[in-house]
């Protein structure tokens, strides 16, 4: 059972970078592939971005050139770095396989215009 905590969420102006990280208690070696989510209110949770254990990325159109999704499975955490920001981007942001049920209580972030 591994659980899940996102951090590094916050209040951005538009334009502005986040790094978000995602630090999970059990290992994440044998999880095929991590993913970070978002959701914003009244809106379905959606795939950001997706990395295999070999290293193979995938990111939603919205946001590919601008975010970059990393794993670390010595450290069991997975990153999220967050360039350009623009108020769409605005959503609590979450961390899991994309086949497991490990959701955390995810990180806020806010993009002002």
């Amino acid at each position: 059972q591994v659980q899940l905590v996102e951090s590094g969420g916050g209040l951005v102006q538009a334009g502005g970078s986040l790094r978000l990280s995602c630090a999970a208690s059990g290992s994440i070696a044998s999880i095929y592939a991590m993913a970070w989510y978002r959701q914003a209110p009244g809106k379905q949770r959606e795939l950001v971005a997706r990395i295999t254990s070999d290293g193979w990325t995938n990111y939603a159109d919205s946001v590919k050139g601008r975010f970059t999704i990393s794993r670390d499975n010595a450290k069991n955490t997975v990153s999220l770095r967050m360039n350009s920001l623009k108020p769409e981007d605005t959503a609590v942001y979450y961390c899991n396989g994309d086949r497991t049920p490990y959701w955390g209580q995810g990180t806020q972030v806010t993009v002002s215009a």
